[in-house]
This record gives structure tokens, sequence and C-alpha cells, in this order.
């Protein structure tokens, strides 16, 4: 019989510093073993090549080195469903409890509470812990304890409450020694989780003061190096929320109100876990979309014939990124230009985005076709020529990424921004007055 430990297990929060699940982890008094699993559920379906498969192993292996060369001791890499390798787990050591932090994505809430009831069976607690944002679930709600579903006051609520407390960060990076020593753990290659190294990388961030200072102006516009690049680190947990935000209090409160949305949308996910595949607004699902599959191609190719969403489409599918106002203008295109289902345009995001977080991209889409929580009326339908015109007047942006604008080898409008426009209006109208 081994001597007994705790396990820690690393999901969505790949970083040692300020890494609240951990430091339960470490204070608990037994040796720490730190796991991932490469879960085949999650990992089927992806692109061999999904960048951010490669992202997540490349941060691992750089956990693994820092905690061999610090401290003698490494993250242990598993492939397979969690079940089954904490099965083997119990069978190998003697451990008094499982230590993560909370997901909020409805499968991953069914997963977790299936773990924890068979772990109750084994007398083996799980336990989880708030990281990922700052509140959540029911920490925000009306005096009534229903969920906000307009993001002001839910944000105006959202500071008194953050204005009244501290915000704790966890020394867990200095309690490393706690971790178990001297110990053989696995380790995997890419490959044997089925995949192969990618050729798109994520960024590094930018979190400084001047960019956060500028960021109310330069937000908007895409040829201005004037976002941080940081969501697919929040999305990974590469970098503490807590961290970013207490940056964010003292150089930027429009950067600040950008992070309480994710928190929005988060709760909002938590509330009410059928909006990725309903709309919010149920009377909306009566929508008759076109589901055009040629036009659902050009859109994806980026060959609409409107410079700003082709531009938008090729960086996406090029870097696995977009700008955020670009986003939008791509999303309200596919879904009131095209009348092309929501859902569509969201899986495509889903495949893409370093950033993929379904909480925010649910959100977001719902918010763009018009049937979510604090949705933009049904009938703002953005212009792409005007909002060219806006936010990219010099081209910038556009002869990055659409090679041949301006020649005889670009399309022409795949729609009449007119004629698409009425079009929406009407298909919307029908449904909702049903």
């Amino acid at each position: 019989m081994t001597s007994p430990l705790s396990i820690f297990w690393f999901r969505r929060d790949l970083r040692f510093e300020d890494n609240a699940g951990l430091a339960h982890a470490l204070a608990a008094g037994y040796p720490v073993l730190p796991i991932f699993i490469f879960d085949p559920d999650i990992l089927v379906g992806l692109p061999k090549d999904d960048a951010r498969v490669t992202f997540i192993y490349d941060t691992l292996q750089n956990l693994r080195s820092y905690l061999s060369e610090h401290h003698d001791s490494t993250v242990a890499l598993y492939y397979g469903k969690p079940q089954e390798v904490f099965e083997q787990l119990l069978q190998q050591y003697t451990v008094t409890a499982i230590y993560t932090n909370h997901d909020y994505e409805p499968g991953a809430l069914v997963r977790d509470e299936a773990i924890r009831q068979w772990l109750q069976t084994r007398a083996v607690p799980l336990h989880t812990y708030k990281d990922h944002v700052i509140f959540e679930k029911n920490d925000i709600v009306k005096e009534d304890g229903t969920p906000y579903v307009v993001y002001t006051p839910y944000m105006r609520r959202w500071r008194s409450a953050q204005q009244q407390s501290t915000i704790h960060a966890y020394s867990s990076e200095k309690k490393l020694d706690r971790i178990i020593k001297h110990m053989p753990l696995p380790n995997l290659s890419i490959e044997e989780i089925g995949f192969v190294r990618s050729t798109i990388t994520v960024p590094t961030f930018q979190i400084t003061s001047p960019i956060l200072k500028d960021y109310a102006q330069t937000r908007d516009f895409p040829a201005l190096p004037g976002t941080t690049g940081l969501s697919p680190h929040l999305r990974f947990g590469t970098v503490s929320i807590r961290k970013i935000f207490q940056q964010a209090q003292i150089d930027s409160e429009v950067f600040g109100n950008e992070l309480i949305w994710r928190e929005f949308f988060s709760q909002i996910l938590w509330h009410f876990p059928h909006t990725p595949k309903h709309s919010f607004k149920a009377r909306y699902d009566q929508i008759q979309w076109r589901n055009d599959t040629t036009e659902f191609k050009h859109w994806c190719e980026g060959s609409t014939g409107y410079p700003l969403v082709d531009a938008g489409m090729r960086q996406l599918n090029a870097t696995g990124l977009m700008h955020n106002r670009v986003r939008m203008i791509t999303a309200s295109f596919l879904c009131k230009h095209l009348l092309i289902d929501w859902r569509w345009g969201e899986a495509y995001f889903a495949e893409k985005l370093l950033d993929y977080d379904m909480a925010s991209n649910v959100g977001n889409w719902q918010w763009v076709a018009g049937c979510g929580v604090d949705a933009a009326p049904y009938f703002r339908i953005f212009n792409p020529t005007a909002q060219l015109e806006k936010f990219d007047r010099h081209f910038e942006y556009i002869h990055t990424w659409v090679d041949e604008f301006n020649s005889l080898e670009y399309p022409p409008p795949i729609v009449d921004h007119g004629f698409a426009r009425a079009r929406c209006l009407k298909t919307y109208q029908q449904a909702i007055e049903q």
C-alpha cells in the first residue's frame, strides 16, 4: 500500500500561479499528484492538427519541465475517459481526495456529477472550486434570486459586489514543493493521443498598460494592434482571471467590462443550459432559415464579395483568431443577410477559434441573431459596407487578408444588402408573430 496522496486534476486551468483548486490540494496535508487527462470524448471529431490541442500539449510539457527542473517532480498525462483513469489511479495509489476547478458547460456538469457519485462509492471525495471566473452561478443575481438576463444591470451589480469584496489570489505557485517527488509519471507524445502538431500557434498576450489605456479608442479597428490577445489564455487558464482583472481596474474600465461580459455569458449558460441548442427566446426557434449550403461555403471560405466579412473569415481560417468587431459583422451577415441558422456559424467558430468558449460563443451568436439574452433587436442588421467605411476606411485590414481585393478576381456581392435586409425583417417578423 502506497503512502496517502491527493490528486489535482488540471483542466481549463493550465498554470501553477493563483490556481484555486491546486492551492486547496496543496494545503490539504498530503503529497499532491497533478494530472491531466486527454479525454477521447472531447477530442473526437477535432481536426487532427487542431491548434488548441497543440497548445494544451505544449503548455503541459512546459509545466512538466518546470516541475522537473525546480522541484524534482512532474505532471502525469493520461489518455482515456476520466472515470477509467481514476479507477486505474485508485488501484495504484492510496488517494485521499481529488481536487479540481469548476467547469460550467452542460456536458462537463454531467461528467463531473457522475464522477463525483462514482468516487463516493469508493469513499474518495471530489472537491471543486471557483477559478475560471470571479463571480459564478448564483453569485450575482437579482433581489428575488433570479438570474440577470440583461448585461448592464448585471454589470452594475457585479461591480458593486466586487467593490464590497476582496479579490482573493491564491499563492499556489509558492507551495509546489508539496507535489510528489522522485516518481516516474506517465507522459504522452502528441501522436499517442491521435494528433499531429499544428502549424497555427497561440500568440502571447499583450496585457500592458499602454494597450489597456488605449483600449477604448482602438479596440474596434481591426488593423490596429489594439487588442490584448488574451482570450485563448483565459480560455485554457494559462493566466489567472483575478490577476488580469486587478490590472484592468488600474488601466481600463472598458476592458474590465469586457471581462464582465465573459462572466455574464458564463452564468447564463449555467442557468440556461438549453441555450447551446435552442434560442433563449423560444419564439425565435420558429425562424425559417434558408440554410443554403453553397452560400454557407462561401461564407466559410471568405468569398462573399463583402470584403470585411471575407477578411474576417480568412483571418479565422488562417490563424484561429478574428477581431471581435469583425466577429459581430461576420456573424450578423450569416444570420441576417444569408438567413443561415446561427447554430451553423456557432459550430464553425467552435471548430476554428483558438479561444473557443461555449458560453461566450453561444451567447454572442445568439446576441447577433437577436434570439438570446440582452440581444440586439432583430431589426438591427449590420451593413458590412458601412462598417468597412467606419472601421477600416483605408482598407489596411482588407489588404492584409484579401489579396485580390479591387481586382477582377474578387467576386461580386453574394446578395444585395437592401434586398437581404428586407428579406430578413420579413422572415423574423413572421417567426415572432406566430
